[in-house]
């Protein structure tokens, strides 16, 4: 059975690579891809880019003071972030601060070790398949961030797997009880994390009420 889990110095060297990754993925995007709308309804790739930079700058105080702007909507907070980073910032400088914060193990106040690599790792995929690329994340990485998401209940994940057995056709996992959802580690990723883009590569008798599910949300 593959790996469920991760040592401290396993995430944060992840955490580096999956960011190094993305900031190379989008120092070769042209205005097009950059203005692209993302897998996140609100985000355009670049502000997608934005938010992966806030995680290592964030402060307890900034954080309280963006909370009370949006009016304590953590959702509303985490987009309006996003948003000003996207319009203060170049796309080059969005890739160098990104690279910067790959080298920092500063995480959001209050967020829990493996938050940032979830955060990296699902937002990897939100930028490069409406692209029409692929970003292939380590089975040994995707893994256990996969595990995390379908007990995460802040990210809803076990509300979305409920009575489903997921299992990865390119590794040696699977989690929970019911109808089967098949699929590649990197679909199920987004499909536990609310993408219904994650479906499409997603087989057996269980899809239908995961779609369901992410439909009613």
């Amino acid at each position: 059975m593959a790996q469920r889990t991760m040592q401290p110095e396993q995430v944060q060297a992840a955490v580096r690579a999956e960011r190094l990754a993305v900031a190379e993925f989008a120092e070769g995007l042209d205005d097009a891809g950059w203005s692209a709308r993302s897998l996140c309804a609100a985000w355009t790739v670049r502000d997608v880019v934005a938010h992966l930079t806030v995680t290592t700058r964030a402060t307890l105080s900034s954080v309280v003071r963006d909370a009370v702007r949006a009016r304590g909507s953590f959702d509303r907070m985490t987009v309006d972030v996003a948003h000003r980073r996207s319009a203060a910032f170049s796309p080059a400088e969005l890739v160098r601060q990104l690279r910067e914060s790959a080298e920092s193990a500063r995480r959001m106040p209050l967020s829990g070790p493996m938050d940032p690599l979830m955060d990296v790792v699902v937002h990897a995929q939100d930028i490069a398949r409406p692209l029409g690329r692929r970003h292939r994340t380590p089975p040994d990485v995707a893994l256990p961030v996969l595990h995390y998401l379908a007990e995460n209940r802040l990210m809803g994940g076990p509300r979305r797997v409920a009575g489903l057995q997921l299992v990865a056709t390119d590794a040696d996992w699977s989690t929970g009880e019911g109808p089967q959802v098949r699929g590649p580690l990197s679909d199920l990723v987004l499909a536990v994390a609310g993408r219904p883009a994650g479906l499409a590569g997603l087989t057996g008798p269980g899809v239908a009420r995961l779609a369901g599910r992410l439909a009613a949300a």
